[in-house]
């Protein structure tokens, strides 16, 4: 009982940050998505010369996460625009990712099977619990702002990255048992966590603050555009300058 009450005590400024950096960090910008590409690119050469070490830091720049806790959130809010804000930026996401993964891996992969791809296409009933255990871990530490630096750990237990790019290299290889097996490990996670953190915000109440929510991601997107707009005419003044020079 003493956990439940401290999971739902936490303070209503801590859920408002934790809201809007949710919805701030799933926006479908582009820092968002040049973050995935270099992830996916990084995981994929790890993962080619079977390299751990590359595996694991290509996660710890990665976004992924966080349209995927901005989905469990949308769906505790019952807030249709914003599952739809979520979902958009996440299937955008993995396709960018498995296009980048297919092009490095028709230039540089030599159909080589390696252990590290061959572990992210082989889930289990052990994968289940580690993306359950990571999104009660997630969903918890995104409300907490002394335990922030904690999603680092966590975006590189659930591993969404990796899973991406061995879609793309079994693409590039035409081996349906990778991207098969790979699809389904992605799945398995992304499903865990969203069901996990959906409990963790439903304790926490996260649902009445649906307000903050919608307003945080009209000002995202407001920023966004604002930003669009903004490098639209700075291209435009340079295109003038050089054509008239």
């Amino acid at each position: 009982m003493s956990i439940l009450n401290h999971i739902r005590g936490i303070s209503d400024k801590d859920k408002a940050t934790a809201i809007k950096t949710l919805i701030d960090q799933s926006t479908p910008d582009f820092d968002f998505f040049l973050l995935v590409i270099l992830a996916v690119l990084m995981a994929t050469f790890g993962l080619i010369e079977n390299n751990t070490a590359v595996v694991i830091g290509s996660m710890l720049i990665a976004p992924v996460l966080f349209p995927v806790l901005s989905l469990s959130l949308s769906i505790v809010m019952s807030d249709f625009p914003l599952i739809g804000r979520a979902t958009g930026t996440l299937a955008k996401a993995l396709v960018i990712g498995v296009v980048a993964a297919l092009v490095v891996a028709l230039l540089f992969g030599q159909n080589l099977v390696t252990d590290e791809i061959l572990i992210r296409t082989q889930p289990t009933l052990l994968s289940v619990a580690i993306a359950i255990v990571a999104g009660l871990a997630v969903a918890y530490s995104s409300a907490r702002p002394n335990l922030s630096s904690s999603l680092v750990g966590i975006a590189v237990s659930v591993a969404l990255i990796p899973p991406i790019a061995v879609i793309g290299i079994g693409l590039a290889y035409v081996r349906i048992d990778i991207v098969s097996g790979a699809i389904a490990f992605l799945l398995v996670n992304i499903i865990g966590i969203v069901f996990a953190s959906m409990l963790v915000f439903s304790l926490m109440n996260l649902y009445v603050k649906r307000h903050i929510a919608e307003a945080a991601a009209t000002s995202a997107d407001k920023k966004k555009i604002d930003e669009e707009k903004r490098l639209e005419k700075v291209i435009e003044h340079d295109t003038g300058v050089k054509s008239s020079s």
